[in-house]
């Protein structure tokens, strides 16, 4: 173990901070785009849920599948791997946004807007911040996803863990495989810890959701 330690510890920090990179990109595109197409939704039922469907079949397709499809459009690297990523993870925040927002009390709505609220106003002070717990419950569920997942992008050249575990599976190294297992695990916790703690600040007490 020490000697593997002191072959590869440097590659696996390197790697763990890629894995990091590709992963936490991935899941900003996504919540950049999720939260304010899933507001917009949240009024359109039909639309709403022809989108939703159309995303929830994009997550059934195999993710290597996903990958490769990427390829031809945007060659190797950290892009296909990030375009593909972001494609999983959009699922989670753009449906507990809808939900966040639909499941608003209409009372709460007809009072902000008869005391003269515009609709960004609506949005902004009333929609968003009533769909929070919801909207930040999607974002810890993706933040899992997205970084479980993104050890695949090492089949399209991306790097990350995922190296250490294709390595580790042509030279038969079942250390590589493991500790490049155990990195992502402690990854995807110490972030779930980190939006949990984000949440606690950012959620009013009487606005959480029980888990």
């Amino acid at each position: 173990m020490k000697q593997f330690i002191e072959e590869y510890g440097g590659q696996l920090i390197s790697k763990t901070v890629e894995h990091f990179y590709i992963s936490m990109i991935a899941l900003l595109i996504a919540i950049v785009v999720a939260v304010p197409l899933g507001i917009l939704l949240s009024k359109m039922k039909r639309t709403s849920n022809i989108v939703l469907t159309i995303a929830g079949v994009l997550q059934t397709i195999p993710t290597l599948a996903v990958l490769a499809v990427m390829i031809p459009i945007f060659g190797v690297g950290k892009v296909p791997a990030i375009v593909a990523l972001f494609i999983y993870v959009i699922l989670p925040i753009l449906n507990n946004t809808v939900l966040g927002v639909k499941n608003i009390d209409s009372n709460i709505k007809e009072a902000a807007t008869s005391m003269g609220m515009t609709r960004f106003q609506l949005m902004k002070d009333v929609e968003l911040p009533l769909a929070l717990p919801l909207i930040l419950g999607g974002i810890r569920l993706s933040s899992v996803y997205v970084i479980s997942w993104a050890t695949l992008a090492s089949y399209v050249g991306a790097g990350g863990l995922g190296d250490f575990v294709f390595n580790g599976l042509n030279l038969y190294d079942p250390l590589m495989i493991v500790s490049a297992a155990v990195l992502v695990t402690a990854l995807a916790l110490i972030v779930d810890v980190v939006l949990s703690l984000v949440e606690k600040w950012a959620v009013p007490k009487g606005l959480k959701v029980s888990r």
